[in-house]
């Protein structure tokens, strides 16, 4: 066991923490954040990402150990039900979302891209959010939403 401290979502957490477990098992299973997504394990799905230190990662590749002395952020840092954040917003407004498993994964990407990069074309977007796999939406819809963020862009 190995002690972490970590701060999630604007909160310090210090655990013991096997040194083999994984941050999207820390997340859901001993802080009850269960917004973070497992889907493939491998990291090819996305819909296990976290923002860790200001980057987007897969939580399903980095073990909890790791994130000792970071800053991560999950889906339920972004905003609450009755106060959406931007982004969460534009997902709202143009339907970006079906069967929703994918859309914590989305959004947590989204929230990167939309702090680092300008998005000023869809090609763009299309390209930032290629590692993010959705079987629902066909993308068109989370296009537009994010297009919208970009445009309203504020602090996210």
């Amino acid at each position: 066991m190995t002690v972490v401290s970590v701060t999630v979502n604007r909160t310090v957490y210090r655990r013991d923490v096997e040194d083999r477990l994984l941050l999207s098992d820390f997340l859901r299973n001993d802080l009850s954040l269960t917004g973070t997504h497992v889907g493939c394990e491998h990291g090819v799905c996305g819909a296990c990402t976290v923002i860790v230190d200001g980057y987007s990662v897969r939580s399903c590749l980095l073990l909890a150990v790791q994130t000792d002395g970071a800053v991560v952020e999950t889906v339920e840092g972004l905003g609450t039900t009755e106060a959406l954040n931007p982004l969460q917003k534009a997902f709202q407004d143009h339907h970006a979302l079906q069967c929703g498993f994918c859309t914590p994964g989305f959004l947590m990407a989204c929230t990167d891209m939309l702090r680092r990069l300008p998005l000023t074309t869809d090609a763009e977007i299309r390209e930032a959010l290629s590692g993010n796999l959705c079987r629902c939406t066909g993308y068109e819809h989370i296009v537009n939403a994010v297009r919208d963020a970009v445009r309203k862009r504020g602090p996210l």
